[in-house]
Order: C-alpha cells, then structure tokens, then sequence
C-alpha cells in the first residue's frame, strides 16, 4: 500500500473517531451537553438526531462507505455547531472552539470532494 493511502486513510480514520467517540460520550454523559444547548436555547430532543448523526456518519467515514456524503454532513454539523454554540468571541475557549469547528467543516469538506 503506497504511502499517500496509508496516510490518507489514517487521517480519515482520525477524523471519525472523533465524532464517533464524541456521539458516545453524549450518550454516557448528557447532561453537560444538555445544559450548553439549554444555554444556547436549543431543545433537548435535538440530542438523540447528533447522537445518531455524529455515531452513523462518523462510522461511515470510518468504514469508508458512503464517505462522500457523511463527510458533507458532517461538515454541514461543524459549521451549524460553531455559529450555533461558539459565537461568544469574548472568551478565549469559544473561540478556539469556533475555529476548531471550522477547521474540521474545512477539511471535512476537502474528504467529501476526494473520498470515493
């Protein structure tokens, strides 16, 4: 296996196991989540949808199906997720987390155009 694939499905597999391992600790330990989307105004029952969204497209990034699509999803959450949670540009934390999250919609995007 040449060294670009290697590379190139180590970095995709990183990327997943971050929202993989991210829909997990949601569902042992909702209620900080809970309360920052209570802060943010947004309803609990969203909870279960970024469950099953970080959990399904991650594991299909992962495994390499449907990469594509999941990678657009999952770049469409991290910018929805930054303007959403990460607008107090005050704080010195939000605003890593913003471009954290922009970062990741980035490079989320990139996979979505090159992943087959």
């Amino acid at each position: 296996m040449p060294l670009s694939q290697i590379v190139f499905l180590t970095g995709r597999t990183l990327l997943a196991l971050l929202f993989v391992l991210a829909g997990l600790t949601k569902i042992f330990g909702p209620k900080p989540v809970l309360a920052h989307m209570a802060q943010e105004h947004v309803p609990a029952f969203v909870l279960p949808f970024v469950i099953a969204l970080e959990i399904g497209c991650g594991a299909a990034v992962l495994t390499g199906w449907r990469v594509p699509i999941a990678a657009a999803i999952l770049s469409a959450f991290c910018l929805a997720t930054a303007v959403t949670f990460h607008r107090n540009f005050a704080e010195r934390a939000e605003r890593t987390q913003f471009a954290k999250d922009i970062a990741l919609a980035g490079g989320l995007a990139v996979l979505a155009t090159i992943a087959s």
